[in-house]
C-alpha cells in the first residue's frame, strides 16, 4: 500500500490520540535556550473559538508531542520547527492550532499554506481545519489541488490554502493568484512521503524558495530518517527538532502458538475452536490472498459472526469505515490481507490469527510481513497472544520463523480444547 494512502487511513481512523509511552527529544540549536512543556489546552495563548473547536475534536488534553510543539509553534517571534511522530499522536490537530491562531481574519488574503502529498490528504487536513475551526467563523480555506479551477485573475481572500505541491506551484506561477511572499507560515506535512514520492520534493522546494525569509517553517513527518533530515535542511536551516521515538515492533510482549492441520476446512475448525475457548474482544485475521479472506470471510458470517473484511481492493475511505467500525466493537472479527499488516492501530486487539504464513514470491517465510502482522496485537506495550494455524507442508516456515527472529513459538494441538482453556485463563 502506497505511504500516503496508510498515512490517509490514519488521519480518517484516528478520532482521539494515540497514548504513546514513547520518549520525547528535542534538538536545537542553542541547548541553554529554555524550552516550554504544556499539561492542557488552556496554558496556549489561544482564542476561546480554537479552545473550543479542539474539544469538538474529542482532545481532552495535548499529546506528548503536543506539550513540547505546540509552544514552540505558537511562540513569537514565531520559530522554524520540524516535528516527527506516528499517526495518531496529533500531528495534523497541532500544526492547525498554528495556522488558525497565526491566520488574521480582518486580512482578506492567503497567510497561511500547508502542502500534502495527495488530493486526499489535502482535504482531510482540510476536514481538521473546519472542526477546529467551526467557531472560527471569518478565517476561510481554499484547496490548490487538482479539479477546484480558479480563473486567471481570480483574487482569493482565504486565509488558509491547503494544497498539494503541483497545484500549489501553478496558483503561485502559471495563474499568479497566490501571492508567496504574503505568506507568513508555511506547512509541509508529511516530509517522507513527499521525498519517497518522484517530483513532489522538487516542487515543494520551488515552493519554500518563493517564501519571505521571515515566514514560520514547520515541517511535519512520521519518521526522521536520513532523507528527511537531509530533506529538511534544505527547506530550513538550523530548525528545531522534536522527535517522539518510533516504537519499535518486538515480539517479545506477544506468546506466539501454531496448530498444524490437513486441509483449509480442517484450519477452518482450528479457529472455531480457538475462537470458542477464548473470551476474544476483537480478533485480527490475516490471509495471504483475498480469495481465501471472502472464503474465510463467507463461513464464518454463515456461522453467525460479526465479520468484516479488508482488502486491497476497498478505496481508502472504505477500508477507513470498515476499521473505524471494527475500533468501534460493531464488528468482533476483522479479517484482512496483507494491506492491514503494518500503520494501522487498533488498541484493542489483543488476539492476531495467521490463517496460513505470510510467505514470498519463492515460498520463503516473509519475516517483515509476520512481524507486522501480529504485532497488530502489542501495540503501545500491551502483552498480545498470535496463534498460526498451518497446513503439515508449510511447518517448516514455522522453524525458519522462530530461526529468525530468535524466537519460540510453540505448538498446539487445535482439538485439545483443555490445552485451548488454559491458554485463555
Amino acid at each position: 500500500v502506497p505511504l500516503a494512502e496508510l498515512s490517509l487511513m490514519n488521519k480518517l481512523i484516528h478520532t482521539s490520540l494515540v497514548e504513546s509511552q514513547q520518549h520525547v527529544e528535542i534538538l536545537q540549536r542553542d541547548p541553554s535556550s529554555p524550552l516550554f512543556s504544556i499539561k492542557t489546552f488552556e496554558e496556549l495563548p489561544l482564542k476561546k473559538e480554537l479552545l473550543q473547536g479542539v474539544y469538538m475534536m474529542g482532545f481532552n488534553r495535548p499529546s506528548k508531542i503536543q506539550e513540547q510543539a505546540l509552544p514552540l509553534m505558537l511562540a513569537y517571534p514565531p520559530q522554524n520547527l520540524i516535528a516527527q511522530s506516528q499517526s495518531g499522536t496529533g500531528k495534523t490537530a497541532a500544526f492547525v492550532l498554528a495556522m488558525l491562531s497565526r491566520a488574521s481574519a480582518s486580512e482578506k488574503y492567503p497567510q497561511c499554506l500547508c502542502l500534502a502529498p495527495t488530493y486526499e490528504l489535502a482535504l482531510q487536513i482540510g476536514q481538521v481545519v473546519r472542526t477546529i475551526g467551526k467557531f472560527c467563523t471569518d478565517i476561510k480555506v481554499n484547496y490548490a489541488v487538482r479539479g477546484n479551477r480558479v480563473l486567471k485573475g481570480t483574487v482569493l481572500e482565504e486565509q488558509i490554502i491547503i494544497g498539494t505541491p503541483g497545484t500549489t506551484l501553478d496558483w503561485c506561477f502559471k495563474q499568479r493568484i497566490l501571492d508567496l511572499t504574503k505568506i507568513s507560515l508555511f506547512v509541509l506535512d508529511e516530509a517522507d512521503i513527499m521525498i519517497d514520492t518522484q517530483g513532489l520534493s522538487c516542487q515543494s522546494i520551488r515552493i519554500h524558495r518563493a517564501l519571505p525569509k521571515s515566514c514560520q517553517v514547520l515541517l511535519f513527518s512520521a519518521t526522521y530518517k536520513e532523507p528527511v533530515r537531509a530533506f529538511a535542511e534544505r527547506i530550513i536551516p538550523d530548525p528545531i527538532v522534536i522527535k517522539l521515538r518510533e516504537e519499535e515492533l518486538t515480539l517479545s510482549n506477544i506468546r506466539q502458538y501454531f496448530m498444524v492441520c490437513q486441509s483449509s476446512d480442517e484450519q477452518y475448525r482450528a479457529l472455531c475452536n480457538l475462537y470458542g475457548s477464548f473470551t476474544i474482544g476483537q480478533v485480527m485475521i490475516f490471509c495471504q490472498t483475498r480469495r481465501l479472506a471472502d472464503w474465510l470471510s463467507g463461513k464464518m458470517s454463515r456461522d453467525g459472526h460479526q465479520v468484516a473484511i479488508l482488502t486491497a481492493e476497498l478505496t481508502v475511505v472504505q477500508r477507513a469505515s470498515v476499521i473505524q467500525r471494527f475500533r468501534e466493537g460493531k464488528e468482533k472479527v476483522l479479517i484482512a490481507t496483507n494491506v492491514c499488516a503494518r500503520g494501522i492501530d487498533v488498541q484493542q486487539v489483543t488476539t492476531v490469527v495467521n490463517f496460513g504464513l505470510p510467505m514470498d514470491q519463492d515460498g520463503e517465510p516473509d519475516f517483515e510481513t509476520y512481524l507486522h502482522r501480529i504485532g497488530r496485537a502489542g501495540r503501545f506495550g500491551h502483552r498480545g497472544i498470535a496463534f498460526s494455524v498451518v497446513e503439515r507442508e508449510t511447518v517448516e516456515l514455522v522453524h525458519k520463523i522462530e530461526e529468525y527472529f530468535q524466537t519460540t513459538i510453540k505448538q498446539l494441538d487445535p482439538y485439545d480444547m483443555d490445552e485451548l482453556e488454559k491458554l485463555a485463563a
